[in-house]
């Protein structure tokens, strides 16, 4: 017997999972054992899936509703206790098999390590591509804590297999990786005397046909998004980030898409960063995929 007054499925805003005719398979990665600062990204994926079965799915900007792309969810991956590198191997196979089975893979994370994984399952099927990188940091040491697994390592293994990077709304480098790879970051500090049209058309000039997006929401200022294990003051409003994306998709092709960083508040009532990141899903999915 079916129930005739049941909450959504436990699924990213609540869709009934039909795998074999999804566009878009969503991945979450409980994962938040390379965080360095404050932990909790591992509840990240929990919350935002729980907060999207609770959205309104009409978008009145693209007049529609996004999740009739087909969307479906798997159960969350196990990660290794093994090894950060252990993981990564393992969220690699599966986006591997999205992939190979004519689907977009959607990770939700999870500390930024999660991110490894996707990029080097779209590298090996694309060879000519490039990973846009959101981020108040440029994440693009070789090692850290002696790890080249690491969330602050992530662009240095992209950069591994991907000839094409650029990072964007960074506002926290060390020396050496500006030294190394500051041409291929947008720094906030210089979007503040851009338009968002010189923003979006430097992203777009600077990277290849096909695109690999990965964002970790400390992008975010931390007066909208304070729930993040390694916040920075001055990052970009939402408005500015949902116009962003929505100038760069409305050119390139979305190969695959993460989503990192979020760590839920603990002990309290606030639900707005959960929120906020499940929207933010759902207006880049639309932007990308709907009516396209």
């Amino acid at each position: 017997m079916k129930i005739l007054n049941a909450m959504p499925p436990y699924t990213l805003f609540g869709v009934e999972n039909d795998y074999k005719n999804a566009k878009v398979v969503v991945l979450p990665i409980p994962y938040d054992s390379t965080t360095t600062y404050k932990s909790g990204a591992r509840d990240g994926p929990h919350a935002i899936i729980d907060a999207s079965r609770n959205m309104e799915f009409y978008s009145e900007e693209l007049d529609g509703d996004v999740t009739e792309l087909g969307i479906c969810t798997l159960d969350e991956l196990f990660p290794s206790v093994n090894s950060p590198e252990e993981t990564v191997n393992m969220i690699e196979k599966e986006v591997s098999q999205i992939l190979d089975d004519g689907k977009i893979p959607l990770c939700i994370g999870g500390d930024h390590t999660i991110a490894v994984g996707p990029i080097r399952a779209v590298a090996k099927r694309n060879k000519d591509f490039s990973v846009i990188h959101f981020d108040a940091h440029s994440d693009a040491r070789d090692t850290y804590a002696g790890s080249k697994y690491c969330h602050a390592c992530i662009m240095a293994r992209a950069r591994e297999v991907c000839g094409s990077c650029i990072s964007v709304g960074v506002r926290s480098i060390d020396a050496d990786s500006a030294k190394k790879v500051g041409k291929e970051i947008i720094y906030r500090k210089d979007m503040h005397d851009m338009t968002l049209k010189q923003v979006i058309d430097d992203i777009v000039k600077r990277t290849r046909e096909k695109v690999y997006i990965t964002i970790d929401v400390d992008v975010l200022d931390p007066s909208e998004m304070p729930s993040t294990g390694t916040p920075e003051p001055d990052g970009l409003r939402y408005y500015e980030l949902t116009s962003i994306l929505k100038g760069i998709l409305s050119k390139k092709k979305l190969l695959g898409l993460d989503f990192t960083e979020l760590s839920p508040p603990v002990g309290n009532n606030l639900t707005a960063p959960n929120f906020l990141v499940a929207k933010l899903i759902y207006t880049v999915l639309g932007y990308a995929y709907y009516n396209k």
